[in-house]
């Protein structure tokens, strides 16, 4: 009988143990689970700050813009794939500082018609969509802007199997003021703006200013350091911006 009771007993403390320690690792999991859930709420807390940020910013970009352009009928919309407001404020104030004669642009939409009304005496926007580039035109004809030329240029093969624009479009443009880069679509290939800096470097003239934007992207960001490097007259800024922009302006 002692010895059935010893053994039960023993069952007894190893049933307890067995609990315990079960409990325990079931804590150490909650735990570890418990502290991946607040991880994860700062986390989304602090994204949810940031946007909040952005678009606070964004809206004060944009009523400043409608501010200080004379608009003649309504704006499509800025964000997203099209230009953010705060992009559109830095051409805005590059146009009226280096008061240009001619800017290229890659990419066109709104940022067209606001390089045109913040006084370029010239500006050429280059597509690679035949849809985007008429709505462009027809945008720039509502707002009754004078000096624009919008062209369609193909996306087509390049070197090292990128796609970029049909360079026969781009022979005769040269001692180009400003160049702005924000196209082709960098979202398949981090390098697809690349040749922007073989094509157009011996284009821009000396005093030349190069605004790119999407430079939080890594292909963007090394474009424009590496565009830096090829002006060495030039010196490189990194804004703040929604999507990050670099402008390369001379020292």
């Amino acid at each position: 009988m002692d010895t059935l009771y010893t053994a039960l007993l023993i069952l007894i403390l190893i049933g307890i143990a067995g609990l315990g320690w079960f409990s325990f690792v079931l804590y150490k999991k909650q735990r570890r689970n418990s502290e991946k859930v607040i991880r994860e709420v700062y986390k989304a807390s602090n994204e949810i700050k940031k946007s909040i940020s952005h678009s606070y910013y964004q809206s004060e970009a944009y009523a400043q813009l409608i501010q200080l352009l004379d608009f003649k009928a309504s704006l499509p919309a800025t964000r997203g794939w099209a230009a953010s407001p705060d992009l559109l404020l830095t051409i805005y104030e590059t146009v009226k500082k280096i008061n240009p004669s001619l800017v290229v642009e890659l990419g066109s939409g709104v940022s067209t018609l606001v390089a045109a009304k913040s006084g370029a005496r010239k500006v050429v926007s280059l597509d690679g969509s035949k849809e985007y580039a008429a709505k462009t035109r027809e945008l720039i004809k509502e707002h009754r802007v004078r000096g624009v030329d919008v062209r369609f240029a193909a996306l087509l093969p390049y070197v090292n199997g990128l796609t970029w624009y049909d360079v026969s479009v781009i022979k005769d443009l040269k001692k180009i003021d400003l160049l702005i880069v924000d196209g082709p679509p960098g979202n398949n290939n981090p390098e697809s703006r690349y040749p922007a800096l073989k094509e157009f470097k011996d284009k821009l003239s000396p005093r030349a200013v190069v605004i790119l934007d999407d430079v939080n992207r890594e292909g963007e960001r090394k474009l424009a350091e590496d565009f830096a490097a090829a002006l060495p007259n030039h010196e490189l800024t990194i804004l703040n911006h929604e999507k990050g922009a670099a402008i390369i302006s001379p020292r």
